[in-house]
């Protein structure tokens, strides 16, 4: 008995369509649990590494004569840019961010001409 004399049933093409969607749908299921892992995770690693980089760059960076205010975070630098400039657009970035700009961190400022 050759591959080209089996015919099958209408019952096994049901049951053949059936268990091919299964085993798409699993599939779907399983990467859906994946995805949701990896974007879980990586949140919670960041976190504790972001306040250890920033301890570690508070320390490194050198000793200002005055404490910073509560949620700042720490000097910025502009290069040829105005401060009023500067002001709004961080403002502009902190609104498009929909974001606080405390809690947002610039490190420098450049006009671009």
């Amino acid at each position: 008995m050759d591959a080209a004399s089996v015919t099958l049933s209408v019952g096994d093409y049901v049951f053949f369509s059936i268990m091919g969607i299964c085993v798409v749908f699993f599939a779907l299921i399983l990467l859906m649990c994946i995805i949701k892992i990896m974007t879980f995770s990586p949140k919670k690693a960041e976190e504790p590494a972001a306040a250890g980089a920033g301890a570690a760059g508070g320390a490194a960076a050198p000793a200002a004569d005055k404490p910073l205010a509560p949620g700042t975070a720490g000097d910025l630098k502009l290069y040829d840019t105005d401060p009023r400039d500067a002001a709004m657009i961080m403002a502009i970035v902190a609104d498009e961010l929909k974001k606080p700009l405390n809690e947002l961190r610039f490190i420098s400022i450049r006009e671009v001409k």
